[in-house]
């Protein structure tokens, strides 16, 4: 049975225009502050999620008739706090991380904008998560960022600074009392290490990672199940032992976040990995399917994508949530 979300209103706003709230259709969240919050000159590409968002209205005119966008808000530090420390938590929102540590995590320079972004980017999955859970009909919502897997309980790394897969999760299991049994299938081509970590001795949530092996993190954690892949994998053996790991899965969730990295592109600078877009789409209808035939809500998030051109990266994120639009029609 559903718990009070008292509190929890969100924010329905898409270009001005009211959406239709309607509780069948799913949800991504948003914020231009997961652009505009990074410094321009950050190594990070800022852009994408700008760009994503543009495409998909680009690609699909009747977009706003078939799921809703909307303003992701701030995370709360209570919130924070269901999956990490709180001296590093503090620490962060006050501003008083010391230079090893935002090191550690890169999107150098900081910028003041810096905790505010990290908390609606956050935000925007738990809400996600919110609108999936307490609607039914709807199979699915998402983050169009998010899948910050590099955050460990106690200090960020790889772009991560707190967790919102291992938060969102905590979320969902305390607001609702049927969300027992969680797992998080992250196939971004890094390993979800921190995720791992936080998990590590929570048998309620099942860490699953595909990855590249001799890639970062190159100090690896524990998931539950880990599939390590070697340099240059391809579509067809990569999609094989995706399929034989879900066709095996018997741990039966009642909720999944898929974290849904386009890192794992040929053409992605920080991959390791030779799936072509094609390879990618198919991933996607796997675990799509997946959590149709497990009955499970599903939460998808960005994840990483790195590509050269970046507009490699940008077509393969934009397909993600065209496809899990696409599929809702099905």
């Amino acid at each position: 049975m559903q718990r009070s979300l008292e509190g929890n209103a969100l924010k329905a706003s898409v270009e001005g225009r009211e959406t239709s709230m309607s509780g069948t259709l799913p949800r991504l969240f948003w914020s231009s502050l997961y652009t505009d919050a990074l410094s321009e000159d950050a190594r990070f590409p800022r852009e994408r999620y700008r760009l994503v968002r543009q495409q998909l209205f680009e690609r699909q005119l009747d977009l706003l008739e078939q799921v809703e966008i909307l303003s992701a808000e701030e995370a709360t530090r209570a919130d924070c706090l269901l999956a990490h420390d709180a001296g590093y938590v503090d620490r962060f929102l006050q501003g008083e991380l010391n230079e090893k540590e935002m090191r550690r995590i890169g999107l150098r320079p900081w910028t003041e904008r810096m905790v505010k972004r990290t908390l609606v980017l956050t935000n925007g999955t738990i809400q996600a998560t919110h609108h999936v859970l307490q609607n039914p009909a709807c199979r699915w919502s998402g983050n169009i960022g998010g899948g910050t897997h590099h955050a460990y309980t106690d200090f960020g790394s790889g772009y991560c600074i707190v967790n919102d897969l291992a938060i969102a999760a905590r979320v969902a299991q305390r607001d609702y009392e049927d969300i027992q049994r969680v797992l998080i299938l992250d196939l971004d081509v890094h390993q979800g290490d921190g995720t791992a970590q936080i998990f590590e001795e929570d048998p309620s949530v099942r860490t699953i990672s595909f990855h590249a092996e001799r890639n970062f993190p190159f100090r690896k954690m524990t998931s539950d199940l880990d599939i390590a892949l070697p340099d240059g994998v391809e579509d067809r053996e990569y999609l094989q032992l995706l399929e034989d790991c879900l066709t095996r899965e018997v741990f039966q969730p009642d909720l999944i976040f898929y974290q849904a990295g386009a890192d794992p592109l040929a053409t992605d600078r920080l991959g390791h990995l030779a799936l072509t877009r094609e390879g990618l789409r198919m991933r996607n209808r796997l675990v799509f399917d997946y959590a149709a035939q497990c009955q499970a809500p599903l939460v998808i998030t960005m994840g990483g994508g790195y590509g050269e051109p970046l507009e490699t990266s940008i077509d393969a994120h934009a397909d993600l949530f065209l496809e899990a639009i696409r599929g809702d029609k099905s």
